[in-house]
């Protein structure tokens, strides 16, 4: 197993081989699917089960009107597989860990600071968040970095309007997210497999585009804990673990951000980490991905697209070696 050696002299397996690419392919059809149209049409979907997992999301609904213009036409993730197969490592790094250890996380009450380089800082609670702009349904498809892809009907409104409310300066350049750590609640914490708090970060035109979203929701209701409750980024043009869970702390910035992947892991997780299949992982193509929730090893694969086909995205990205800033 190939191992990195972290500052502190530790030798840990990369990622990469913590959580197999391919360790779902053979998992069976879940009986229930949910169908585009009927999410689509912004339905408050009764997604309750009786199974443990479940002790991890509270089920509550959330109102939110769909909006046309973010839909992708694939099949929608069934809820069951969106909710049991996640990368939450402060859970566990097992894929199946947030889902069975997810239940701790307290998401009442939560307050998000926002800070820096801004006219208007505040700290909001979860509460004034939820009602800071009107909630919107958007279904995106989201590409994680070990190939494989769900597609997910996200409750949330667009990162720049609360970016309009707190007046940024003219030094901000990046916006800096920084999630919780508290060892009470998250067990993977005692693991040394990353630097915590978990950071991410975006350029500032990144995250005023109309895609990013502040995302409170899925499904009709409120985030499960083991999918970023109470709050998180989704960024569908970029891989998944760019898009922070459990935040706590947005910060305006004159620097990029030294992140939490790239710190552990530069070569293979840059600092943009676009969904690019002509850049390869190290270890593994990016060429194709396998869409969770479609059953057996066989499965032919999907072919990735650039910016995960989420090509408005591409002038932000004018003139920029992609391959160099990956």
């Amino acid at each position: 197993m190939p191992l990195y050696r972290r500052p502190n002299g530790i030798d840990l397996p990369f990622a990469s081989e913590i959580t197999p690419q391919e360790i779902f392919e053979s998992r069976r059809s879940f009986i229930r699917q949910i169908a585009v149209g009927a999410v689509g049409a912004g339905s408050l979907l009764e997604l309750t089960t009786g199974d443990a997992f479940a002790q991890a999301g509270s089920g509550q609904k959330l109102a939110a009107k769909a909006n046309p213009a973010y839909v992708v036409m694939d099949q929608a993730t069934p809820y069951k597989d969106a909710i049991t197969y996640n990368n939450f490592y402060e859970f566990g790094t097992e894929k199946s860990d947030p889902a069975e250890n997810a239940g701790s996380l307290k998401t009442r009450p939560w307050t998000i600071a926002i800070e820096g380089e801004v006219k208007k800082p505040m700290t909001l609670d979860i509460d004034s968040l939820l009602k800071l702009a009107p909630l919107e349904e958007r279904i995106y498809r989201l590409r994680c970095v070990e190939g494989w892809s769900m597609v997910i009907p996200w409750i949330g409104y667009s990162l720049s309007e609360l970016i309009k409310k707190v007046e940024p300066t003219g030094n901000a350049k990046y916006v800096e997210f920084t999630t919780l750590a508290d060892n009470r609640q998250m067990p993977g914490l005692r693991s040394p497999v990353l630097e915590w708090p978990y950071v991410e970060g975006l350029r500032m035109d990144e995250a005023m585009h109309p895609l990013a979203l502040l995302t409170v929701g899925m499904y009709g209701q409120v985030l499960p804990n083991q999918s970023g409750a109470p709050v998180r980024m989704v960024l569908p043009w970029k891989y998944g673990f760019k898009s922070a869970k459990s935040i706590v702390k947005i910060r305006f910035v004159k620097d990029q951000p030294r992140t939490a992947w790239n710190i552990t892991a530069a070569r293979e997780y840059g600092f943009y980490s676009n969904v690019n299949p002509d850049v390869d992982h190290p270890r593994w193509s990016q060429a194709t991905e396998r869409r969770i929730g479609e059953d057996g090893f066989f499965t032919k694969k999907r072919k990735t697209l650039m910016f995960n086909g989420y090509n408005e995205v591409a002038p932000l990205y004018r003139g920029m070696d992609l391959k160099k800033y990956f």
